[in-house]
């Protein structure tokens, strides 16, 4: 029983053909190669962010001159899935980043309750988190958060109001300089 044992491994060698061990083998190593190279390629894969156009971390066309001035001072536009807010102040436009300075919560506004500024008697944000409190200027009023909250550019393009938010702009106060006049 040995000696036939033994015939059929020498026959597989002979004809050049593969015992059932050594093709599972191999066979087992060329699956792990795959489930390797496809875990390599996803991974350099979403090493670059793929931006669309309108998307957050994009420049983002707003609206025209004419409908940006057609908007009343002190009028907050949500744009949630780029997450800003357009404000209208005195002196232009600002682009107001929804995440709160103290821990990043979302900061939702607040059209009812009454204002922190003197541009419109109702009106703030709220933050849920800890009850961080800010004007249409991002300004901080109450709470714990350490600085109002971070513009994004605002500039006029080809007769539009353009928003770039893929830059983010820390700030200790608000100046008139970063208003963007229309």
């Amino acid at each position: 029983m040995a000696e036939s044992m033994s015939s059929f491994g020498d026959s597989a060698e002979k004809t050049g053909g593969l015992t059932r061990r050594q093709f599972l083998g191999r066979a087992w190593w060329v699956a792990a190669g795959a489930v390797g190279l496809e875990t390599i390629g996803g991974l350099v894969a979403s090493l670059w962010p793929r931006i669309e156009e309108g998307s957050f971390g994009s420049k983002l066309k707003i609206a025209t001159v004419e409908e940006a001035m057609a908007m009343p001072v002190g009028t907050v536009t949500y744009f949630p899935e780029q997450r800003f807010y357009l404000s209208r102040v005195e002196s232009g436009f600002l682009a107001l980043y929804r995440k709160c300075t103290h821990v990043g919560c979302v900061v939702p506004w607040q059209p009812e309750d009454p204002s922190e500024d003197d541009l419109a008697a109702n009106g703030r944000f709220n933050c849920p988190c800890h009850g961080g409190i800010f004007d249409r200027y991002g300004v901080v009023h109450s709470g714990p958060p350490p600085r109002p909250l971070d513009i994004f550019p605002v500039t006029v393009e080809n007769g539009e109001l353009v928003v770039d938010t893929g830059t983010i702009i820390q700030r200790s106060g608000f100046e008139e300089s970063q208003a963007t006049e229309v």
